[in-house]
């Protein structure tokens, strides 16, 4: 294992690219049209705490109608739905170890197809538990794509990802955003620590009866405080203790490059193997806004905007996700989380931005809000996505569900959005052929 490496904020570039056009007000916006929703999920006792946060579409290997979109739920564990989005299974979050540990809590999931092992190849779901500190595996059987297909094939021995004792892992500076990588030499998980700025890059290794475990090969630290153009520095706005932290990321499985939202700070462009300088390729509007934490009210009073903030994307800066096209084209996509919508820019080059969009409602499916986690694929899947498919988080399902009490239950579930939709409202390109998920 190489020792940790902490990049100094002076050694890294900020590139402005994405912040020199400003959109329209998000009412402005185009909006496109979810087709598909998924079952309301409930983040209450009686729902199973499930809270939904992160997809994942896997597409069949020989009938694409059959592809499935898996999701975290937090302390709900995963759920899997087929494209009409009826649930499938569900794959609850392991226990807690012991009576005053926390239980398990699935946060993103990423998918790996072939992953290679003594087991042979197979197609694998990874979710980080930020609830254990850990990694879960699920490995895949395309017969069963239309009843349950996913099998926990996680090593029982797996360590922690950050932490080394659980009385550490239940302060909850654990295991966050994920994203994987499928080299020549091996899968690769990257993922990042709650709280923290800090990522790190793991390989997955073989364990005993066919499981799967990890270890950890390389770790960096994003910064956590910027010189602002007057020279002043600037943190973001949290608790004591708490850094700005990163969740959604995603790593281009053609050139190697990680894409990694710093959530009140903006998106970074790095090498997949964490090695060179981060590049922040936009900002959130918020950036550079100076705020005191009030621990009365326990939020953060903004000061005066010195201006210095991007026009795209309104923190949190949220999942970000890669459409593929031919010779190197595509777009990455990031969910504008506090605007309720998603930002588009340039997969080549110096990521462009290119214009947002956000997902409206339609014949009985609501709106999307507070996006976390989003994934696209180009391929077609069957005759409902036949030139690919997004689907995205929605973080205020509606309609509103009460409990006996008379509360309103919080309500989450998961959009499916036809790329040609989005594509055609922004003029971007639709390449149904120039990139599979298998190579």
């Amino acid at each position: 294992m190489r020792p940790l490496t902490a990049l100094a904020s002076s050694a890294l570039t900020i590139g402005l690219f994405g912040a020199l056009v400003q959109p329209a007000a998000a009412r402005d916006l185009p909006a496109v049209e979810p087709r598909v929703e998924t079952p309301a999920l409930f983040d209450d006792e009686a729902g199973g705490n499930a809270n939904g946060d992160d997809p994942a579409i896997w597409v069949h290997p020989t009938s694409p109608a059959r592809s499935l979109v898996a999701t975290t739920a937090k302390e709900g564990g995963l759920y899997v739905y087929d494209l009409d989005g009826k649930q499938l299974q569900h794959v609850p979050a392991p226990p807690a170890p012991g009576q005053d540990d926390e239980p398990g809590r699935l946060n993103n999931v990423d998918v790996v197809y072939g992953h290679a092992s003594r087991a042979g190849r197979s197609d694998i779901f990874v979710a980080s538990d930020r609830g254990s500190d850990k990694l879960r595996v699920y490995r895949v059987d395309p017969s069963k794509a239309g009843r349950q297909p996913l099998t926990d094939v996680t090593d029982p021995a797996a360590p922690f990802v950050f932490n080394r004792t659980q009385t550490e892992v239940n302060d909850a500076e654990t295991v966050y955003g994920l994203a994987t990588w499928k080299r020549d030499s091996g899968t690769y998980v990257l993922v990042s620590r709650r709280h923290t700025t800090r990522l790190a890059l793991l390989k997955l290794t073989d364990a005993p009866g066919g499981r799967v475990g990890y270890r950890t090969l390389r770790t960096i630290d994003l910064p956590s405080s910027f010189t602002l153009p007057d020279g002043r520095r600037w943190s973001p706005c949290d608790e004591p203790g708490v850094g700005p932290q990163i969740e959604g990321m995603v790593v281009d499985a053609q050139t190697g490059t990680l894409y990694a939202a710093q959530e009140d700070v903006g998106i970074w462009r790095v090498s997949g193997d964490l090695t060179g300088s981060p590049v922040l390729i936009d900002r959130v509007r918020e950036y550079g806004v100076p705020a005191t934490y009030d621990a009365a009210t326990e939020e953060c009073v903004p000061g005066p905007d010195p201006g210095y903030g991007g026009h795209n994307l309104t923190a949190d800066a949220e999942g970000v996700t890669i459409y593929y096209a031919k010779n190197g084209k595509g777009y990455l996509i990031a969910s504008s989380q506090g605007g309720d919508t998603f930002a588009v820019y340039d997969r080549r080059g110096k990521n462009a931005y290119l214009g947002s969009f956000q997902v409206g409602e339609t014949h009985g499916i609501d709106s999307v809000q507070g996006s976390d986690g989003t994934m696209v694929v180009n391929v077609p899947l069957g005759r409902r996505f036949p030139k690919g498919l997004f689907v995205t988080h929605d973080g205020a399902n509606t309609p509103e569900v009460s409990n006996p009490e008379g509360e309103a239950r919080e309500n989450t579930n998961f959009k499916y959005v036809k790329w040609d939709d989005i594509a055609r409202r922004l003029g971007l390109d639709i390449d149904t052929t120039g990139w599979a998920p298998r190579g």
